[in-house]
C-alpha cells in the first residue's frame, strides 16, 4: 500500500508538503480484512454523537483543534457537539510554547484547553520532543546543550499543564521507514534521548499518560512498525515509563487499511501499553476504511480512543483529498454514519465500578448529618467551591484542603451532598463529561449520590462516577463512566 505521510500539523496553510509515500507490500482492502458490515442497535439506544457513542465502550472520539478557528461558529459548534477529546493542532508544540529559550508562551494552548474543559472534554498534549517545528534557537543547538534544552522544555511545559491533561505525546516521529532511528538533531544528542525524555516527563507529571506517537506504524509487517515495537518492548522490560502508543493513521489514496491493522494494535497492547489512533484522515473519506479502523480499535480492549485530524474537510492539511467526516460546509458524510454505527455497535459498558487494584476496597460509610470533606484518593485534595461562591451553577473543583465551609459537605438521608446548608452537589447533565456544580437543592435525582464502599460516588440519575482527570489545584470535577481508577475514588471524612 502507499504509506501515509507524517504528522499533519502545518504552521500555516500549505507550509508543509506531503513527504514521499512509500510502497509497503501485503496490504489488502479493509472490507476483506474486517468485514465492515455493522449491526446497529435499536435507534432508541444508540448515541447520536461520536463522543457519546465512543464513551459507551469506555473510549473517546476526539479531534484536532486550531485556536484560530474557534471563532468560526460552524467549526466550534460541530467540535463541541461531536467530540469528547481534543488535541491542540499546533499550539502545544515546541515552537509555540517556547519561542525564546526559557520564555514560555501558553496563550494559544490555554485557549484550546479552556474551551475544551469548559465543555467537559479531555485534552491530549501534542507534542514535547520532535525534530520538526522546533523554535529557531533550539535548531541552532546540538549535543549536550540541545539535550539540556529538551529536558528544560519538557519540564517547563509539563509544569504548566501538570494534572490537567489526559495524555502527552512525549516523543513524536523518531524512526525511519526501515525501523532505524531518524538522524535528527535530537538523535545526535545520544541514542538514549527518547528514554531521557520519558523519564523527565514522568518526573514532571506522575498523573498523565505518556505516549510515543508516529506515522506509518499501522502495518504489522512494516519495518518502521517493528522498530517502534522493539523500542516499546525494551522500555517496558527495563521500567522506562511509557503508557501508550499513538498510531497516526493517515490513509492516503493508495494506502488501504492493512489487513493486519488489528494485529498491530493488539501486539502493542500486549506489551502493557494503551494504543490510540491519534491523527486519523482518509483520502475521500472512504466509508469502508473509516468503519474498518474504528472496528479494529473496538476489537482491542486497550485501544482507548480515536482522534480525527480536523473537523471539516476545509480545516484539514489534506483539504484537497476530502479526508474527514464533515464536508467543508459542516455536513455529515457517509463515513460519519459508518463510524457512528460502528461505535454504537460496541454497546454500553457497565457503570458499576470494578474492584480497584491494591489496598482495601471497603471503607466505613460517612456519618449522615455531619460535615465531611470529600478528599480525592489520587490527589489528596478536597472538592471545593471556588471562591466560596454560593451562586447556582458554580462548578466545583479540586483544591488543597483547608477546613473552610466551601469544602464542608453533609450527606443527607435523601442522598444529597449539601454545602452551606442550602446548596446541593448537582450534575448539570447525565452524559460523560457533564459538569458537577452547586445548585439550590430541589430533590431531583441529578442531586442524589450513592457513596459506595469502594470509594466511588455515583450519580443516582446517571450511574456515572465523580471523576477528575488530574491532581492539581483547580482541576474541575465531572461525571464519567466508572473505571475503578484512583481519579474516581474519594473519601468522606
Amino acid at each position: 500500500m502507499a504509506v501515509s505521510s507524517p504528522d499533519p500539523s502545518p504552521g500555516s496553510p500549505g507550509s508543509r508538503s506531503l513527504r514521499v509515500r512509500l510502497l509497503v507490500s501485503g496490504a489488502v482492502a479493509a472490507v476483506a480484512a474486517f468485514g465492515v458490515v455493522m449491526v446497529v442497535p435499536d435507534a432508541s439506544a444508540a448515541a447520536g454523537t461520536l463522543g457519546a457513542a465512543a464513551a459507551q465502550s469506555g473510549r473517546y472520539f476526539g479531534t484536532a483543534i486550531a485556536a484560530s478557528r474557534l471563532g468560526d461558529s460552524t467549526y466550534s459548534t460541530i467540535a463541541g457537539r461531536e467530540f469528547n477529546m481534543v488535541t491542540a493542532e499546533n499550539e502545544m508544540k515546541p515552537d509555540a510554547t517556547e519561542p525564546q529559550r526559557g520564555q514560555f508562551n501558553f496563550s494559544s494552548g490555554d485557549q484550546i484547553y479552556n474551551w475544551a474543559t469548559q465543555r467537559g472534554m479531555k485534552v491530549r498534549g501534542h507534542t514535547l520532543a520532535w525534530h520538526s517545528q522546533q523554535p529557531g534557537w533550539m535548531q541552532s543547538l546540538s549535543g549536550s546543550s540541545l539535550r539540556q534544552a529538551m529536558i528544560d522544555h519538557i519540564n517547563g511545559v509539563m509544569a504548566h499543564y501538570k494534572g490537567k491533561l489526559a495524555y502527552w505525546d512525549v516523543v513524536n516521529e523518531a524512526f525511519n521507514e526501515d525501523g532505524s532511528r531518524r538522524n535528527s538533531n535530537l538523535q545526535g544528542t545520544g541514542n538514549d534521548w527518547i528514554e531521557v525524555a520519558f523519564r523527565t516527563a514522568r518526573n514532571a507529571d506522575p498523573s498523565v499518560k505518556l505516549c510515543y506517537n508516529d506515522y506509518n506504524i499501522e502495518n504489522w509487517s512494516y519495518g518502521k512498525t517493528q522498530g517502534v515495537y522493539r523500542m516499546i518492548q525494551d522500555f517496558k522490560s527495563r521500567g522506562v515509563p511509557i503508557d501508550c502508543v499513538g498510531l497516526q493513521t493517515h490513509f492516503t489514496g493508495g494506502s488501504s487499511l492493512p489487513s493486519n491493522f488489528q494485529t498491530t494494535l493488539s501486539s502493542f497492547a500486549a506489551l502493557g501499553v494503551d494504543v490510540a489512533l491519534t491523527e486519523v484522515d482518509v483520502t475521500n473519506a472512504s466509508t469502508s476504511q473509516y468503519a474498518g479502523l474504528t472496528q479494529a480499535c473496538l476489537n482491542v480492549s486497550r485501544c482507548v480512543g480515536i482522534t480525527v485530524w480536523g473537523v471539516r474537510d476545509s480545516d484539514s492539511w489534506r483539504s484537497g483529498e476530502s479526508p474527514l467526516l464533515f464536508d467543508g460546509g459542516g455536513n455529515k458524510k457517509a463515513a460519519y454514519t459508518s463510524v457512528l454505527n460502528a461505535l454504537n455497535s460496541a454497546g454500553p459498558i457497565q457503570t458499576t465500578s470494578p474492584t480497584p487494584t491494591g489496598g482495601s476496597t471497603s471503607s466505613p460509610p460517612p456519618t449522615q448529618g455531619t460535615g465531611n470533606r470529600i478528599v480525592g484518593a489520587q490527589s489528596g485534595r478536597c472538592i471545593d467551591v471556588p471562591n466560596a461562591s454560593q451562586n447556582n451553577g458554580t462548578r466545583v473543583q479540586l483544591y488543597d484542603c483547608n477546613g473552610q465551609t466551601n469544602q464542608t459537605w453533609t450527606l443527607t438521608s435523601s442522598k444529597q451532598l449539601t454545602v452551606y446548608g442550602t446548596r446541593c452537589l448537582d450534575a448539570a447533565g447525565s452524559g460523560n463529561g457533564s459538569a458537577v456544580q452547586i445548585y439550590s437543592c430541589n430533590g431531583q435525582t441529578n442531586q442524589q449520590w450513592n457513596v459506595n464502599s469502594n470509594g466511588t460516588i455515583t450519580g443516582v440519575q446517571s450511574g456515572r462516577c465523580l471523576d477528575v482527570w488530574g491532581t492539581g489545584n483547580g482541576q474541575q470535577v465531572q461525571i464519567y463512566d466508572c473505571s475503578g481508577q484512583a481519579n474516581q475514588r474519594f473519601s468522606l471524612n
